[in-house]
């Protein structure tokens, strides 16, 4: 019988994970997406779109799908569907295996200021300049609307969900983003204050070097814990040596 691994996705990790384990004759992949991008590219093996009802939710298809190892590679700040990927593992006795890749590390000269949440960021915000480089994604930008005398650079892959502070402009675009157009945007745009996530990775990591290189502070949203007891890996090949998957 052909092992199957159900990967929770939508990283780059995701992608390539998903390609790795296609390419391994017998193995059967499926990868769940949120569905919140409209274009999520092509992956490799079976993909279905949407959520699966809480942890029992996602427990049940474990089971219905005869779902042999679970792969939470998620963004670092999915908490809601990894505490369930870890509960539903824990149900069914389905093996699961976190991917994270490692957060980013400050370098000399950098000035960042580290936070819990989004709203801690916007409470720091009136220490900082009024142009605000915002990158933390399309989702709870509501944090902001109580800022009225800031104005917000706001860069997302789609449209951001309302509420949206009010003196908001939206750049849509998608890294990698090199350390020269990152500075060019932060000068062209007189940006103050760089606002983001410790989602780590190298596609989107310019814009720490750029604020560096210009002086500029970084308020740094830390990512939330991981659920008691799970450790995660850091790669495709830390997860394909976690899993075994020999056909049957």
């Amino acid at each position: 019988m052909s092992p199957h691994v159900l990967i929770l996705g939508g990283t780059t990790e995701a992608r390539e994970l998903a390609a790795a384990l296609a390419a391994r004759p017998g193995v059967r992949v499926t990868t769940s997406l949120a569905g919140r991008v409209a274009r999520p590219g092509v992956l490799d093996g079976q993909v279905r779109i949407g959520g699966f009802g809480g942890a029992e939710g996602l427990a049940g298809w474990l089971r219905d799908e005869g779902v042999d190892a679970l792969v939470d590679a998620t963004h670092p700040f999915a908490a809601a569907i990894t505490a369930n990927a870890a509960r539903a593992g824990a149900m069914t006795g389905v093996p699961v295996v976190m991917l994270r890749r490692p957060g980013w590390v400050p370098g000399d000269g950098d000035r960042w200021h580290l936070v819990d949440s989004l709203a801690d960021a916007a409470e720091a915000l009136p220490r900082f300049g009024r142009r605000v480089f915002l990158t933390t994604g399309r989702l709870g930008l509501s944090a902001f609307t109580g800022l009225t005398d800031r104005h917000f650079l706001v860069r997302s892959v789609e449209l951001p969900e309302p509420p949206v502070p009010p003196d908001t402009q939206v750049l849509i675009a998608r890294g990698p983003f090199t350390v020269a157009h990152e500075t060019a945007l932060l000068r062209e745009h007189r940006i103050d204050v760089l606002v983001t996530k410790d989602s780590g990775g190298e596609a989107t990591a310019a814009k720490l070097t750029a604020a560096r290189e210009l002086g500029l502070p970084v308020v740094l949203v830390r990512r939330p814990p991981l659920p008691e007891g799970v450790r995660a890996v850091t790669d495709v090949a830390g997860v394909l040596e976690r899993l075994s998957l020999d056909s049957t």
